[in-house]
């Protein structure tokens, strides 16, 4: 037996080097050639089966540098581009490539940034990391928070925080009494599904939901969330929570933070701010009003891998008290040391629900210093001014309906003629939804506004252009045609 074990998984200098490099101009020649492919092959799940092969466990090793080409192409030519110009479902961004690199240098190191003594310099970055992205949307920098994985993370670190310190004391330990069965939460009906998901996983059930019906302006009703909350505390009930989105999953629409906020002072309510995709425009001086009140909140759920342009993953909790997130999740196992006597030191462990957590703040802290707060402000400005235009060139023509427009987000519908039903409407503009996502010319989602079954076209990518915008007009109404042809068709034969 030698002095120095050399285990089939470990890689010398040399080898490393030359399958990085090599892996660095493929990537390179990948992201290059982006706008020139499809947003999506289409292919469905049996050919990328086929493709993919091998449906056994290997019995022996294969060289890297093999698997690193074989898993280079497949990826490159069988995937959905969200870098692609012309992707706008959803609220997957753009990725910067400085992401990419930044990944690849957290995971050399592998810090597990859990606890301070493990992940010393990677703990600092966080918390520098943190600080800079609550100066970034215009609250003060002493919030607090944590990186988790995405909005629904996010959402859920604050939500617990929220029931632990508004609802009973006894629930950290007795569990979910009867009594705390009448903790209710409020929120605009437009909020995402995580809330239900919190709901169901924290132990308060749906049933303790209050959704507040929006106005004509598709914003929470401040008054019937206030006649609500007064209504149901004379019942019995203990409210807890009011969520405001900024920046809602369907439209854009931006609640009335500071009416929000006054109302949760009221009744002593924990104010929460669903911003996972639209409050990084707030660092646009323009929009100062539009967010105005986001100082009041309690917590904010954010995402660097929305519109800050960060590969996945990347969310973030910010906490106006970073002690309730400590109140919330620290625990002391006597198998844990990782106490310390300095009073800055910080261990993430206790500021959410992971123990072992990857170093997903890297590259969030190296984009922002790539761009700066100018270069972010200029590229969500160009976000919102091509949805802008978006709108505006639907608006103009004779065959699509321009329905909404907030932040970045854009609806739509292909209409062929003005008195056609709206069932028949619903049903065209999801066939045709369904059909451009399916040929990879143009990727948009959904949205159902107003009863109103539209396409959603979210811009949160840096390489769309005027150019891009022009031509997804052309393609709607191309392929809208095409799709109002076919359905005309199908009924005749019927």
């Amino acid at each position: 037996m030698t002095d120095h074990r050399r285990a089939s998984i470990e890689m010398d200098k040399a080898e490393f080097k030359k399958i990085g490099y090599q892996l660095i101009d493929s990537i390179a020649d990948f992201i290059d050639s982006i706008p020139e492919k499809k947003v999506t092959t289409g292919e469905p799940p049996k050919a990328l089966q086929a493709i993919l092969g091998n449906d056994t466990l290997p019995e022996n090793g294969t060289p890297a540098e093999t698997i690193f080409a074989k898993a280079s192409e497949l990826l490159f030519n069988h995937s959905l581009l969200n870098g692609h110009p012309k992707f706008f479902g959803y609220i997957t961004s753009s990725a910067a490539p400085v992401g990419a690199l930044a990944d690849l240098l957290a995971a050399a190191v592998n810090p597990n940034v859990g606890a301070n003594i493990l992940s010393p310099m990677a703990t600092e970055i966080e918390k520098q990391t943190v600080k800079w992205l609550a100066e970034f949307i215009g609250v003060p920098s002493s919030y607090g928070g944590i990186l988790v994985s995405g909005g629904n993370m996010a959402n859920f670190t604050a939500f617990l925080a929220a029931r632990t310190v508004k609802a009973p004391k006894s629930i950290k330990e007795n569990g979910i009494s009867m009594d705390a069965q009448k903790l209710l939460v409020y929120c605009a009906k437009s909020t995402h599904t995580w809330i239900e998901k919190a709901a169901v996983l924290f132990g308060i059930g749906t049933k303790a939901i209050r959704w507040i019906e929006t106005g004509a302006d598709n914003r929470m009703n401040i008054e019937v969330l206030a006649q609500t909350i007064s209504d149901d505390k004379k019942a019995g009930y203990k409210p807890i929570i009011v969520v405001g989105n900024a920046g809602d999953v369907s439209t854009g629409v931006v609640d009335d933070m500071k009416a929000i906020a006054a109302v949760c002072k009221k009744y002593d309510l924990w104010f929460h701010i669903d911003g996972a995709y639209g409050i990084p425009a707030a660092v646009i001086p323009g929009l100062k009003d539009l967010f105005a009140g986001i100082e009041e909140a309690d917590s904010i759920a954010l995402d660097p891998h929305k519109w800050l342009y960060s590969p996945l993953e990347a969310g973030c909790t910010l906490v106006k008290d970073p002690n309730h997130l400590i109140e919330t999740y620290s625990s002391h196992p006597v198998y844990y040391n990782f106490s310390s006597d300095e009073p800055s030191t910080q261990n993430y462990y206790e500021y959410g629900l992971q123990n072992s957590r990857g170093f997903r703040a890297l590259k969030v802290w190296i984009a922002l210093q790539q761009v700066g707060r100018s270069g972010y402000e200029k590229m969500i400005g160009d976000d919102i001014a091509l949805s802008k235009l978006l709108f505006d060139l639907a608006n103009d023509h004779p065959e699509l309906e321009a329905v909404t427009q907030n932040l970045s987000i854009t609806t739509l519908r292909y209409i062929p003629s003005k008195d056609i039903e709206e069932m028949y409407l619903n049903k065209l503009n999801e066939a045709l939804v369904n059909k451009l996502q399916q040929d990879g010319e143009v990727f948009l989602s959904n949205a159902v506004v107003n009863d109103k079954y539209c396409l959603r076209c979210c811009i949160v990518n840096f390489r769309t252009s005027k150019k891009d915008i022009e031509e997804v007009i052309e393609i709607l109404v191309r392929e809208g045609r095409k799709m109002h042809n076919e359905l005309q068709e199908q009924t005749v034969l019927k």
